[in-house]
């Protein structure tokens, strides 16, 4: 079975602190970039911003709804945060690189998807790459709302 990662990238005009802040407080923050209606739930058992947080979420994907529950682990903190599902070992990362002086950040999602067959394993990541994108846009504008680039209500409309 061939490895699968599935990843996208955005480049966002803000300094890579700002943007993790928002991804590491799973209380208020990141839930407000989970695109609707892949997530469907996301729950703090455990901590709340950073590492040794423990989430609980809900996605539907593909008409199934799959329950997970996540280690947050920060292995470069401020730059890195790993998201680890505890049942599958499966593992979602988020890594900031600062670009142009720190004034923009490159922001990369990817998970790898093991032990899955080809056909399976490339549906599965075709569409975690759309997800992926959808976060990523909903992360920008976000930081957009907190930086007044937009109006805060704009976030709701993604």
């Amino acid at each position: 079975m061939k490895l699968q990662i599935a990843t996208a990238s955005k480049q966002i005009h803000a300094p890579a602190e700002v943007i993790y802040e928002i991804l590491a407080d799973y209380r208020t923050k990141h839930p407000l970039i989970l695109p609707k209606p892949y997530f469907l739930s996301l729950d703090v058992e455990e901590g709340g911003v950073g590492a040794g947080t423990i989430v609980n979420f809900k996605m539907r994907v593909l008409g199934r709804t799959q329950s997970f529950r996540s280690l947050i682990t920060e292995p470069v903190p401020g730059r890195t945060l790993l998201e680890t599902d505890l049942n599958s070992g499966i593992a979602t990362r988020f890594d900031l690189s600062p670009l142009e002086k720190d004034a923009h950040t490159k922001v990369t999602i990817s998970t790898e998807l093991r032990n899955r067959g080809a056909v399976e394993g490339l549906v599965a990541k075709l569409l975690l790459q759309k997800i992926y994108r959808q976060e990523l846009e909903r992360l920008a504008f976000l930081v957009d709302s907190q930086t007044g680039r937009v109006d805060r209500v704009s976030i709701r409309m993604l």
